[in-house]
């Protein structure tokens, strides 16, 4: 048995042609008993019937756009209660809650730390051309830093210790030199004083 909400529901579908049979019958039998159900079907399909001979309107560009500016923008936006998307994101690019992250100061800091984190990926060793899902592994990017630093650590020492080393030998070597050039001065000396009794 069809009831006048249901005649409500189905008769878009019914006045387009899309109703399944069963309950196009069912709803023709409810509208051959019930005049305000039947009045109503009359004039949505008076209203289809109108529309479908009503030609095609263009509507002028700048029509369009001040409607979606009177929406987000002008008087009438109060009216309009946006959705949590327009809350979170704003009518254009920022709205109350991002309007802080597009500040040209929090835009250069999120470029320096993109810049930061390509250094230390660059000096961890990732490649990104062959960069896989798995050499984002924060463990696996901490392990080769640390090791890439450990070894430049130890780089530096080993220059460090080299370089000593290298200055220990050339100061005996100066200082031998200037032993051998006291002794070779002494040693004339030495020898032209016997020569001479």
């Amino acid at each position: 048995m069809t009831t006048c909400a249901d005649v409500e529901i189905l008769l878009a579908d019914y006045v387009d042609g899309t109703l399944a049979a069963d309950r196009k019958s069912a709803l023709e039998s409810h509208l051959s008993t019930c005049s305000t159900c039947k009045e109503l079907a009359d004039d949505v399909a008076g209203a289809v019937s109108f529309m479908e001979r009503a030609s095609d309107v263009t509507a002028p560009p700048e029509l369009v756009t001040r409607i979606l500016f009177e929406i987000s923008s002008g008087p009438s936006h109060v009216a309009v209660k946006p959705s949590w998307v327009r809350r979170i994101f704003g009518n254009r690019l920022g709205g109350k809650y991002l309007e802080p992250v597009l500040q040209p100061r929090y835009a250069m800091g999120m470029a320096m730390t993109l810049l930061s984190f390509a250094m230390l990926g660059r000096f961890a060793g990732i490649e990104v051309r062959h960069l896989t899902p798995a050499d984002l592994d924060p463990v696996k990017i901490w392990t080769a830093a640390e090791d890439r630093a450990t070894r430049t650590w130890q780089r530096g020492v080993k220059y460090y210790e080299s370089l000593r080393l290298v200055y220990e030998i050339e100061s005996r070597v100066k200082e031998w030199r200037d032993d051998g050039s006291d002794v070779a001065n002494n040693q004339p000396a030495a020898a032209s004083s016997p020569a001479s009794k």
